[in-house]
């Protein structure tokens, strides 16, 4: 886990970059949370020096991809020192191509800080006034306009991004959307003019990848959590029998995260009357209750597999060409550390993960709303026929789910060569990253409907008492959600207990009461 994995981003006022490897929780409070962006010393002397690098490069006219030479199958055409400039600002204009509706906000904010995390590592040869604006960007809040589509693996959305950077393009500022200079105008910035390598490096490397794929892997660490708590409800309100969790069970299964979120369960549960009273009611449940601990551990298992992937490409360079110092002198060196392979096909495999927890949790929805499996009234109404109850949110569910199936086709199986073949392999990572990042979302809308349901659920079992920790968690649903006794508007309960699932509430909440939930 990295430094501040044990921190709540919320929590985060301040990044400081260059003192070390940056973490998931570091890019989720700066894209969502708004925290300050500034540079240490160090980072600052790395990108000083490899600037001087590059242009004692230009002045010598040696022959280097992107600086003096053309871009892509263009590799071939030799560009003079005096047209390095040029070639610069008609790289960002002629890249900025993707199509569609803008990118969301925290996305654009997580890309720009992975542009400022690649480029800091000293290996790309950028002027540090490029990285400071960027910066201003972040801390004023101005999102540049990026429209979502069309990339393979990255160049377009980020050319739209550092349009703004030369005065060009659109942005968000204060609420409207304007001209980029007018954008830097108002919050008392100037454009800059690029330098050579800069328009390249500003669009080179994973830098959106890695942001779709770390808010991804955050969301999906906070719901399998929370899926965990929803699980353990569960199993409570539909008189399940905690013996599925015994310790000495899951000593026999060579799988650490399957005996931790058993031990989770237990915890959750410890002092709840429900359980106790029916924890012999049946020899064993459904899978959906019983194997809980099999599957959100082989869940967590691959996030955890994955949040090692990301956070070492955090910490890499993903630009082309690598400006590496020698002695007194240094080299460009020419490869493919753009290529997005590593983090697109773990973001495939979250994918694939987040698909195994939502099915879980339809299934434990659609026991807890039908009366032939859940022994509790049909659809949890006490009248139902005139009241449909909560049959419909597990249509929702359901819904969601189909498309999280879809969603979860791999896109790094694919490939489709551009540049007139000279880039004959292509990652398909963009879009691999992407879908995780929307199906996290849709993840957390079905564990909000299991959530909302199951305290519906607990209602029934009065006077009996759920545990302490489901108590605090039933109180938190019930403080904006109060008991179903007649039909009624259920799109806002859903949209609050999702707002507090997709923030961290409820994993705080029961984190105070039995300590880390962290995998």
């Amino acid at each position: 886990m990295g430094k501040e994995a044990h921190r709540y981003p919320s929590e985060l006022e301040h990044v400081v970059l260059g003192t070390g490897p940056v973490t998931v929780e570091e890019m989720v409070a700066v894209a969502r949370y708004k925290a300050k962006v500034s540079f240490s010393q160090q980072y600052c002397d790395r990108v000083v020096a490899s600037r001087s690098l590059i242009e004692r490069f230009l002045r010598e006219n040696r022959l280097i991809y992107g600086v003096t030479t053309g871009f892509g199958e263009n590799v071939t055409e030799v560009i003079s020192p005096e047209d390095a400039t040029t070639l610069q600002h008609n790289i960002i204009r002629s890249h900025a191509v993707s199509v569609g509706e803008p990118l969301e906000k925290e996305i654009v904010r997580a890309i720009q800080f992975m542009i400022l995390v690649s480029l800091g590592q000293g290996y790309s040869g950028v002027r540090l006034e490029a990285l400071q604006l960027i910066a201003s960007l972040l801390n004023e809040e101005i999102t540049p306009f990026a429209p979502g589509e069309g990339s393979v693996g990255y160049l377009a959305p980020e050319a739209h991004m550092a349009l703004v950077l030369i005065g060009e393009g659109k942005a968000w500022y204060q609420g409207e959307l304007l001209e980029g200079k007018e954008a830097l105008h108002r919050a008392g910035l100037q454009p800059i003019e690029l330098g050579c390598k800069e328009g390249l490096a500003l669009i080179s490397g994973t830098t959106s990848i890695t942001a779709f794929a770390a808010l991804a892997l955050y969301n999906a660490s906070q719901a399998v959590k929370t899926a965990d708590v929803a699980g353990a409800m569960s199993l409570e309100a539909l008189k399940g029998t905690i013996k599925a969790c015994d310790p000495r069970l899951h000593a026999v299964k060579k799988h650490d995260e399957q005996s931790a979120t058993a031990k989770t369960i237990l915890h959750i549960l410890k002092g709840s009357e429900i359980a106790e009273a029916y924890k012999s009611h049946r020899l064993q449940d459904a899978l959906s209750l019983r194997c809980i601990p099999q599957l959100h551990g082989a869940c967590k298992k691959l996030l955890k597999d994955a949040r090692e992937v990301i956070e070492n490409e955090m910490a890499s360079t993903g630009d082309n060409p690598i400006i590496y110092p020698e002695d007194d002198d240094g080299i460009a060196l020419m490869g493919g550390n753009f290529d997005g392979t590593y983090v697109g096909m773990y973001s495939d495999s979250m994918c694939i993960a987040m698909a195994n927890l939502a099915k879980m949790a339809e299934r434990r929805i659609d026991r807890l709303v039908n009366h032939h499996h859940s022994e509790l009234p049909s659809f949890l109404v006490a009248n139902p026929g005139l009241n449909n109850g909560y049959m419909i949110p597990q249509y929702t569910a359901a819904g969601l789910l189909g498309e999280i199936k879809v969603l979860s086709h791999p896109s790094t199986v694919d490939n489709i060569s551009t540049s007139a073949n000279q880039e004959d392999q292509v990652s398909m990572a963009y879009f691999a990253a992407k879908k995780a990042y929307h199906i996290s979302k849709k993840v957390e809308y079905i564990l909000a409907i299991e959530l909302m349901t199951v305290a519906q659920a607990l209602d029934f079992h009065k006077p009996l008492k759920p545990s302490p920790v489901t108590e605090a968690v039933y109180q938190k649903i019930r403080s904006m959600v109060p008991t179903v006794k007649v039909d009624r508007y259920f799109y806002p309960d859903i949209e609050y207990i999702r707002d507090q699932l997709h923030h961290g509430e409820f994993v705080k909440l029961v984190e105070e009461r039995i300590g880390s939930m962290s995998f």
